[in-house]
């Protein structure tokens, strides 16, 4: 049992799971701090957005935006990711009215909350306002299509998730072919994150997405998650976002409101792979998985012990 590089290693403990070798373990954001090396972050999605590929508009009005953001904080999310507009192709959205879709949301879920909020944009100006607002992180899903993306997180001194993906913003990418999927991922977020770096944003500040399903088939996804753990060999803190995704939908051959059990099962892969950041969409199904998780890996306590514990075993409750 061994994936054994002068990087990370697999471990005999914990079930075989691998360790990455992060360059930074522990990462500061805002008022919250997450030790990567015993802890998996788990980011919930607020899309304000009509037309979103899961929950197709609800939550779209401003009231709905933040009370689903504040719900995820109760039900486990350490982290609520906001955006407004879908990775998938359709028209452009000016920056103006992106802004003016999650920036009060952010605004107001700041002033109730430090949750560790990140603004889903590749707008520069859209993250600029977004930061002013409360985020703490930029996720960028074109991998630095606008450079000045990341000169902002820079000059702000936020987090920057640097996603692996093909087309231009918004744009079709038919038939992506791959030589070998997770070394050209591997090797463009190594890349991307040394780009980043040259435009000012600081190591310890850079998290990376392979960018599962994004210009990707349903045989690329599963080749990911399967070896994700040479995504995790980079050394950043891995995001993986496999939540009701189309690879595990047509992997089960189930609609978008019936993949929640396919998606914990990626998502429990991914962690064993080195993952350290889940985005999901079932906020209270995926903080048990990952805290259950945690717990057969060594690194959280149960909340109780009496199952044979004393003279008698008193049944669990």
């Amino acid at each position: 049992m061994s994936l054994n590089s002068a990087a990370g290693r697999r471990t005999a403990s914990g079930a075989g799971h691998f360790d990455p070798p992060l360059l930074h373990p522990v990462h500061r954001l805002g008022a919250r701090a997450l030790d990567f090396r015993r802890q998996v972050a788990l980011m919930a999605i607020i899309n304000r957005t009509p037309d979103s590929f899961y929950d197709a508009g609800r939550t779209f009005g401003q009231e709905a935006a933040v009370a689903a953001a504040l719900n995820a904080v109760h039900d486990g999310a350490d982290w609520v990711d906001i955006g407004g507009v879908p990775f998938a192709p359709g028209p452009a959205l000016d920056a103006a009215e992106e802004a003016a879709r999650i920036v009060p949301v952010i605004r107001a879920v700041r002033d109730q909350s430090d949750v560790i909020i990140s603004a889903d944009t590749f707008h520069p100006a859209v993250a600029e306002k977004a930061i002013e607002a409360g985020a703490n992180v930029i996720n960028d899903t074109t991998g630095l299509h606008d450079p000045q993306l990341a000169r902002v997180a820079a000059g702000a001194g936020v987090h920057l998730v640097v996603t692996h993906s093909l087309a231009a913003p918004r744009t079709v990418y038919p038939r992506p072919q791959y030589t070998d999927v997770v070394t050209e991922v591997a090797g463009f977020l190594r890349s991307r994150a040394e780009y980043a770096q040259e435009l000012g944003v600081a190591p310890e500040k850079i998290i990376i997405d392979p960018g599962h399903d994004l210009n990707k088939n349903t045989l690329h996804s599963l080749e990911l998650t399967r070896r994700l753990a040479e995504i995790a060999e980079v050394g950043y803190p891995v995001l993986a976002a496999v939540s009701n995704k189309d690879f595990i939908g047509e992997t089960l051959d189930e609609p978008k409101l019936e993949r929640v059990e396919g998606s914990l099962a990626a998502a429990v892969a991914a962690v064993f792979n080195g993952a350290r950041i889940l985005r999901m969409h079932n906020v209270r199904a995926a903080s048990r998985a990952i805290r259950m998780t945690e717990a057969i890996l060594g690194w959280r306590e149960p909340v109780r012990l009496r199952h044979n514990m004393g003279d008698v075993n008193e049944p669990a409750q």
